[in-house]
């Protein structure tokens, strides 16, 4: 009797605990537009032109683009709130998976595009995170927010449609010397990228958990074998690009805030 007793207050006590948790998490706001921005940033002409721009690219195209900016993700890091709201909101078609979510969490100076399964080949993280560095961050380090929302969100519209990047508004790329190592360089980013998105398709079907399990087994193993044959940086930059099968996310940089060279300004991935 007492240790059903006892188990009994313990499964009352989880439960009470998890039902905290849930409510200390930042709200997802209500689905009610295309662009949900509940920190007043955009004003209504520069929302409505988001709206007509994704309204457009969904009755061209199908795939859904969706804009949120939030004060905060806290206590999460935006990488599971975003997958929170991606969940919650349903984007893209069923079946089709073909949504993208651009998500500014304002006063945490971080961004990130999630891309659905469906988008993933055209939206894969290596240009997710171009597409933060060179076209919305030069914004955002100007404190001009929606003229970054805006740059990024045509740049996914036209990836969605199939058309080449535009130039970019600035390159956080090196300048630097040519020859047989830059060549090596980019072969490897390509095979990276290739093994990445079939990495996907193959994951698909699983659990998130498992499926970045399953991912970070054979990330390393390639990244083993390549340091075996190719040697360190290499290895490391293929088992890198190739990792980013783990997840359905898209990218974001990480470190301070993006106005003084750190965060959004200083590049890198999730």
């Amino acid at each position: 009797m007492l240790q059903r007793l006892g188990l009994l207050l313990c499964l009352l006590g989880l439960g009470w605990a998890g039902a905290l948790q849930a409510q200390q998490l930042a709200p997802i706001p209500p689905l009610d537009s295309p662009v949900v921005d509940t920190t007043g940033t955009l004003d209504a002409a520069q929302k409505q032109a988001l709206e007509q721009q994704a309204l457009a690219l969904q009755q061209r195209k199908g795939a859904q683009l969706q804009v949120l900016i939030v004060p905060t993700t806290q206590p999460e890091d935006i990488a599971q709130y975003s997958t929170r709201v991606f969940d919650q909101w349903a984007i893209g078609r069923k079946g089709v998976d073909d949504g993208v979510l651009l998500l500014v969490a304002k006063d945490d100076r971080r961004v990130r595009i999630e891309p659905g399964y469906g988008l993933e080949g055209a939206i894969p993280d290596a240009i997710a995170n171009r597409v933060i560095q060179e076209y919305l961050v030069p914004h955002f380090r100007q404190n001009d927010y929606a003229g970054g929302i805006t740059a990024a969100s045509g740049v996914l519209v036209k990836i969605i449609d199939g058309e080449e990047l535009p130039a970019p508004v600035s390159s956080n790329r090196d300048g630097g010397g040519s020859g047989g190592g830059d060549s090596i360089f980019m072969f490897a980013i390509m095979i990276g990228v290739v093994a990445a998105t079939f990495m996907r398709v193959l994951l698909a079907k699983l659990p998130r958990p498992i499926r970045g399990l399953v991912a970070g087994l054979v990330a390393g193993a390639g990244g083993w074998l390549l340091l075996s044959v190719f040697g360190g940086g290499l290895a490391a930059l293929v088992a890198f690009v190739f990792s980013f099968a783990r997840g359905s996310s898209g990218g974001f940089a990480s470190g301070g805030g993006w106005g003084g060279g750190g965060g959004f300004g200083g590049g890198g991935g999730g």
